[in-house]
């Protein structure tokens, strides 16, 4: 890996520390030329003929979002966001009142929130799997009360926005696989740091974000579709143009791929982008990628445990979310005192993770999450502010 490079592609890299990758990570020069070439194009020529015009480009996000995850481009489909990929999905599964949904203690606060506005609408069921000792699912548990409830819908968030914790969506996915129960994995900060399989892991539907881990720009998203899911027939409850076509006056053909969840209008210039985005990754490698963030947060774990800092993520498996606790401090006077000293971080309130932090004991912790393009030396930097803190 060329860090000398990469950092020179990633302009942000000469004025700030930026650890703040599991919200919104720098861009790379690459991305940013492509979409405002493209934003230049529809100035002068029209949204609609540059789109047909640079189309063979534009679709080359399918095949890259494919190679990261290891299916096929057919599979693939482009969203606005991580939780629009989510609710899409989700808007394909037809609930009726007492329907169960397995959802992890860890599941993002966005997905909670949607299935209790479901609860609400229909009357589902919602029921918790326990977590282990070591703070992951508990398989054990998963298997059991899905003989038990029979679940529509098993819902896992690969890697929680509050926590490094790590989830075995491989495991759960051949778990799932026993029975019929759709397995919907939120991917959202776990795509572009550590490897995703999709067809390994067995999941009908996988949601993610292009603005973190993958460095594309915000308001783009992806959403992986399983075949099973598409010959099932499952399409999302709003369908427009763009995934189906209008036969009869009360009829309507979905289109057969994972382009039936798109709607007609969406930014092509952020399309761009994210294919360029992915392009960059691919390039890199997803393993180098996590090799290189496996060694960045040993060494910040390494230096915050050395003085003295409560860590917070559990779990057998962690990556780069790196969560802790600050006494008699508040998260605006830390957030104040990295950025007078320019470095980028995040903090995360209990509102965003209940139980979790319920069961932790805090109210609110520190987020920090290096990624590949970031240096030793960073690192080593912030250690020496949080010593100062």
């Amino acid at each position: 890996m060329n860090i000398i490079k990469i950092r020179k592609d990633t302009v942000g890299c000469e004025s700030i520390v930026h650890f703040n990758n599991a919200g919104s990570a720098l861009m790379p020069r690459p991305v940013v030329e492509a979409i405002t070439k493209y934003l230049t194009d529809e100035e002068l020529g029209g949204g609609y003929e540059v789109a047909e015009k640079r189309w063979t480009e534009l679709s080359k996000f399918y095949d890259h979002a494919a190679q990261l995850l290891k299916c096929n481009s057919r599979n693939i489909a482009y969203t606005t966001n991580a939780t629009d990929s989510y609710n899409r999905a989700l808007s394909a599964v037809h609930f009726k009142d007492g329907d169960v949904v397995l959802v992890t203690e860890n599941d993002y606060p966005s997905n909670f929130i949607a299935f209790i506005s479901l609860q609400k609408r229909f009357g589902i069921n919602i029921v918790r799997v326990k977590n282990t000792s070591a703070g992951e699912i508990d398989l054990d548990d998963l298997e059991r009360k899905i003989k038990q409830h029979a679940p529509r819908l098993v819902s896992v968030t690969h890697v929680p926005t509050s926590s490094g914790l790590v989830q075995p969506i491989n495991h759960i996915g051949k778990i799932v696989a026993k029975y019929d129960s759709l397995f919907l994995v939120d991917a959202c900060q776990s795509l572009g740091q550590i490897p995703v399989d999709a067809i390994r892991c067995g999941a009908d539907f996988i949601s993610g974000t292009l603005r973190k881990f993958l460095r594309g720009p915000r308001g783009a998203g992806i959403l992986y579709v399983s075949d099973k899911a598409l010959a099932a027939g499952l399409e999302p409850l709003f369908i427009d143009l763009r995934g189906a076509q209008w036969i009869a006056e009360n009829e309507y053909r979905p289109r057969p791929d994972a382009k039936r969840f798109e709607d007609w209008e969406t930014s092509y210039a952020l399309m761009m982008g994210s294919q360029r985005a992915l392009e960059y990754l691919l390039s890199i490698g997803i393993e180098n990628v996590e090799q290189r963030n496996e060694e960045l947060n040993s060494r910040l774990r390494e230096g915050l445990s050395q003085l003295g800092k409560r860590l917070l993520d559990k779990g057998k498996n962690q990556c780069s979310i790196i969560t802790f606790s600050v006494d008699g401090r508040t998260e605006t006077e830390v957030r104040n005192f990295f950025k007078e000293k320019r470095i980028n971080i995040y903090t995360i309130s209990k509102s965003s993770a209940i139980m979790d932090f319920l069961e932790k004991g805090v109210e609110w912790v520190v987020r920090v999450s290096p990624h590949y393009y970031n240096t030793e030396n960073e690192i080593d930097q912030f250690v020496e502010a949080a010593k100062q803190l």
